[in-house]
């Protein structure tokens, strides 16, 4: 299974010139991937740098043709002309789709900061036969305090998914939604986490759990073990980062599926957002 992680900054390139299709190139020529998760899509924030169109998760869906999209806003409001305005995350998958989870990340009051809610898209994919869970998310990136909040509710949502994988609970005599779908341990968590590697975010979500629930590991570090983090920011739009190159998008795999990692890869060459894709590749 192939799996490209990206903030694509709504399509908007170093260039400042937004174009999807580019986007959508770079991820083409990089793996024939089976899931893409995506970050900062957006409709009806037109007003946004580059001047995106009105409704991008519908351009993605027409340049990714065969892809189901699983749309997650964070922001999600009403302009004064009466349409949507939204901003948030997409996964899009060829694989089929058995559960769709959308969380609202934790928002708690930070003052003295610019902030905006947050969320996390996930999905319980048919993965040959077996199945996975996918996790895209986008965390705060001016408190550290919110950050902090939304990757505890990380963890603990994946501890209650292990929970029903380990322990399901009954259905019903007659199918409904009180006939549970299948939830696997296994997971691939992945998105923008504005955290560096040192940040409490980041570190947080590689702590170990106190009972039966399956950590997280690194899968960029699992790969390249001993090795700096390569940096997935800051790299070429200087304008909006002066500062040297650093990480901060990270793709974290469940420890019972690290061994199963055969590629873990930063796309440090191109310039179609202010992030740099990461490209996974799993062996189930």
């Amino acid at each position: 299974m192939e799996l490209i992680s990206w903030n694509i900054q709504w399509g908007r390139g170093a260039d400042g010139r937004v174009d999807l299709s580019r986007s959508v190139a770079t991820m083409r020529a990089m793996a024939d991937a089976d899931v893409i998760c995506l970050q900062e899509v957006t409709r009806g924030f037109g007003d946004l740098r580059g001047t995106p169109g009105a409704d991008q998760v519908s351009e993605l869906a027409a340049l990714l043709p065969g892809y189901r999209l699983l749309f997650a806003p964070g922001v999600d409001r009403f302009g004064s002309d009466g349409g949507p305005r939204q901003f948030g995350n997409v996964i899009a998958t060829r694989l089929p789709v058995h559960e769709v989870f959308r969380h609202a990340l934790p928002w708690p009051a930070d003052p003295d900061v610019a902030s905006m809610p947050r969320v996390a898209v996930e999905a319980t994919l048919q993965v040959g036969s077996r199945r996975l869970r996918v996790i895209c998310t986008h965390l705060e990136y001016y408190s550290a305090h919110q950050r902090a909040a939304q990757a505890n509710a990380l963890r603990d949502w994946h501890a209650e998914a292990c929970g029903h994988a380990l322990r399901p609970g009954r259905s019903e005599s007659r199918p409904g939604p009180f006939t549970p779908e299948a939830r696997p341990t296994e997971a691939v968590l992945c998105g923008d986490f504005n955290s560096k590697p040192d940040d409490i975010a980041y570190r947080r979500m590689l702590e170990p759990f106190e009972d039966d629930t399956t950590p997280w590991r690194d899968a960029w570090m699992h790969i390249h073990p001993g090795q700096s983090h390569a940096p997935t920011c800051a790299m070429y739009d200087k304008e909006q980062w002066p500062e040297p190159p650093f990480a901060c998008d990270f793709v974290f795999v469940t420890e019972n599926l690290a061994d199963r990692v055969r590629r873990c890869e930063v796309n440090a060459t191109t310039k179609d957002s202010d992030h740099q894709p990461i490209v996974l590749s799993l062996d189930i």
